[in-house]
């Protein structure tokens, strides 16, 4: 091995249905042919963000391999905050919201090759309420389907869609919303508002066909309505952004206080419900290799 390039590998062995032993087993033939020194780091749910910090400090690598979700992203970027290292993404969690977006392959055989030694791109984070986003939050219906999905056993894209049809027939009342942005002060009832850094959800949906990830800036995109028409033409891509139904506000920063609490969730996780909602973006907070453009 060439002791002088490491690469850290960190892997979430529970989340997603990959089988994270095969994507061991890649990685570390990959590398080996590389002639890389791996160090593997599994992560546990507890103090998985220090003990990442610590390997870093100790091995100071080149790069560091992310096999997992959002979830797992998000905590590697945050232990390894404000240092100058390359993340390279191994889709392997039930939420990929950022490597859908980033339009990564399905294969892992083309992913290890991203991973490894394609260039990267400085990506923006949100900040909410102290929390930090990578790519899309929301309050209203689609955080109160994610609550739905939590709690249900079917998983994958399938429990997605079952768990829509169930969260548009049981919607309550739209909610209403004072939101202070670009020196506006906009009041309006929603079933629905987007903070979005990016373009898509995990499940391939575009909700916000402004997004670009590296740009200072994230959108408020507000659905004032949310039935299975509007969803239908949502999930086909035809967004109607010249009807009323839905508003994009493009900002750096802003604030959102509602009448009642609102369901929310963070990058596919559901985050309880919220009244006040405090936003605003973190520019260049983490290098992603990604796949080339043409």
């Amino acid at each position: 091995m060439d002791a002088t390039k490491k690469y850290l590998f960190v892997v979430n062995p529970i989340s997603g249905d990959l089988d994270k032993a095969e994507i061991l087993a890649a990685v570390q033939a990959f590398a080996e042919t590389e002639k890389i020194s791996l160090v593997t780091y599994e992560t546990t749910g507890e103090n998985d963000e220090k003990g990442i910090a610590e390997l870093y400090e100790k091995h100071k690598p080149q790069r560091i391999l992310i096999a997992g979700g959002d979830g797992t992203i998000k905590i590697v970027a945050q232990a390894v905050e404000h240092q100058d290292v390359i993340l390279g993404i191994l889709p392997a969690g039930s939420a990929n919201g950022l490597s859908v977006d980033l339009n990564f392959p399905t294969a892992l055989d083309e992913n290890l090759q991203i991973a490894f030694h394609n260039d990267a791109m400085e990506l923006d984070m949100v900040c909410i309420n102290g929390e930090k986003s990578l790519h899309l939050a929301d309050i209203g219906l689609n955080a109160n389907l994610v609550k739905n999905y939590e709690q249900s056993t079917v998983r994958g894209k399938i429990g997605y869609a079952l768990q829509s049809i169930a969260t548009l027939q049981e919607q309550n009342e739209p909610f209403e919303a004072t939101i202070e942005v670009n020196g506006e002060t906009i009041m309006t009832e929603a079933r629905m508002i987007v903070f979005a850094n990016s373009q898509k959800y995990g499940t391939g949906v575009t909700i916000n066909p402004l997004g670009k990830m590296d740009d200072g800036k994230f959108e408020i995109v507000i659905l004032k309505t949310f039935d299975l028409v509007l969803f239908g033409k949502i999930v086909t891509g035809n967004m109607p952004l010249d009807t009323g139904e839905v508003e994009i506000y493009s900002t750096d920063k802003a604030k959102v206080v509602t009448k009642v609490p609102v369901h929310f969730q963070i990058d596919g996780e559901y985050a309880g419900e919220e009244t006040a909602l405090d936003i605003f973006v973190l520019p260049k907070q983490m290098k992603v290799a990604v796949p080339k453009t043409d």
